[in-house]
């Protein structure tokens, strides 16, 4: 029997693998972020590596530094021009130029020499006087001592003063050794003069190298300005300064004001017994009286002097009202008053009198107004009892009322004009009296009240 059984083939299909799982994706790093990891690695590595070393070298970096800085404009010409020749030898064969580099090479070396070694010295510098008045004679005397074993060869040596500058040129000196030199200061201007530092040169015949060392420090000299002798401030046109009484009641005091009874807690030194008496046997009760008085205040005096280039029609009326500022401030420190100096800048609260003075030499022109010195004065001495302004003949009215402004009510203010070659005058303005002088002499005689036009 036939097998008719018929097999189909199937389709054999591969299994499909499955696609594996989608990993996350990471974050794309801005590109500031990156720099921001690459900065603070170099951090690292600077901190961990480069900051020792730089502080392992930067001492010997400065040494090298103060060693070429010895080396003048003309000693790096000198070295330029011989490395410019040396070239030129080995380009162009020329034995010339290389003659000429070995020659400028050698006296670059051995100007070096001169500034090697270093000096053993005691220098002193001192001023005599250290304050003078414009026109008074003042020197400044130099001692120097070779403190070295060997003998010390002539040496150059620079005196600054003010503008100027003294040289002298120190001898040959034996160990142990001194030398004195004396400058005289020029004291013809009022103002503070610097003098130093002492400095000694040390270096070639040519100017290729150079070494200065400063020996002392820099000093100050005050040329006070000239001043005229006063009356007592307590009399003339500011007698008021003799201290002013107020209206604040006190228990002990100079200014007698009037009678009360005795309350538990007065002092019985101020009992007025003849009152109390009288009183006593009209009343026909024991009742007693006390003195009251009234608080007098010590006398504030503040100087100002305007400062304003504006205000002035010469610089003499500047140095005019500088004078006479100075001569009231120091009529009130003779008087035991307390004193305030505002000149511009340049102020000074109840100084002694060498300080007042030292104020004046320092003050010059600027641009600060007479209405803001006045100020100043009411935030330095708010018990100023008395102001007295000095200012130019180009001052304004206004200028002045500005400047009383912001002073206090109480405040007794004198304005004091400088102008050279005019007439003495006195004139009251808004309740200001406005002096004028003409020259110093004057101040005296307007002050205290004299005749005037």
């Amino acid at each position: 029997m036939e097998d008719r059984t018929v097999l189909r083939a199937e389709r054999v299909v591969a299994p499909v693998e499955a696609p594996p799982a989608a990993q996350p994706r990471r974050p794309r790093r801005a590109p500031w972020a990156s720099a921001k990891v690459l900065l603070g690695r170099m951090a690292g590595w600077w901190g961990a590596f480069a900051a020792p070393v730089i502080d392992l070298i930067r001492p010997h970096f400065r040494r090298a530094m103060a060693a070429l800085a010895v080396v003048s404009g003309l000693g790096w010409s000198v070295v330029v021009l011989a490395l410019l020749a040396w070239v030129v030898a080995v380009r162009l064969g020329w034995l010339e130029f290389a003659y000429l580099s070995a020659v400028l090479l050698l006296v670059f070396a051995l100007s070096l020499l001169f500034t090697v070694g270093r000096l053993r010295l005691d220098v002193d510098l001192d001023l005599e006087p250290r304050r003078v008045s414009v026109g008074e004679s003042a020197a400044a005397q130099l001692h120097v001592v070779n403190e070295a074993s060997a003998p010390l060869l002539p040496l150059g040596l620079e005196l600054p003063v003010g503008q100027a500058v003294a040289r002298y040129t120190l001898p040959l000196l034996a160990p142990k050794a001194d030398h004195t030199e004396i400058a005289l200061i020029p004291t013809q201007r009022r103002g503070v003069v610097l003098v130093g530092p002492v400095t000694t040169q040390r270096g070639d015949p040519f100017g290729v190298a150079r070494r200065e060392v400063n020996w002392t420090e820099q000093l100050e000299m005050f040329i006070h300005p000239p001043t005229v002798a006063l009356e007592p401030l307590g009399s003339g046109l500011l007698r008021d300064l003799e201290g002013h009484t107020t209206n604040d009641v006190s228990l002990s005091d100079l200014a007698f004001h009037t009678l009360r009874e005795y309350v538990p807690g007065d002092d019985r030194r101020y009992i007025h017994w003849r009152s109390s008496a009288k009183l006593s046997s009209a009343s026909g009760a024991g009742t007693f009286l006390v003195r009251q008085f009234l608080d007098t205040r010590r006398s504030h005096v503040a100087v100002v002097v305007d400062v304003n280039p504006a205000s002035y029609g010469s610089e003499a009326d500047f140095e005019m009202a500088i004078s006479a500022g100075a001569s009231v401030a120091v009529r009130a420190l003779i008087d035991e008053m307390d004193l305030t100096v505002v000149c511009g800048d340049h102020v000074a609260v109840q100084p002694p009198v060498f300080g007042a003075l030292d104020t004046f030499s320092r003050a010059e022109l600027g641009e600060r107004s007479l209405a803001a010195s006045a100020g100043q004065v009411q935030r330095l001495a708010p018990d100023v009892s008395v102001v007295v302004l000095f200012t130019g003949s180009q001052a304004t009215v206004t200028e002045f009322q500005q400047a009383r402004s912001y002073l206090s009510r109480e405040v007794n203010t004198l304005v004091v004009q400088a102008h050279g070659g005019s007439a003495m005058s006195l004139r009251e303005l808004g309740g200001m009296r406005v002096l004028g002088i003409g020259d110093l002499s004057d101040l005296p005689r307007v002050l205290s009240g004299g005749s005037v036009q």
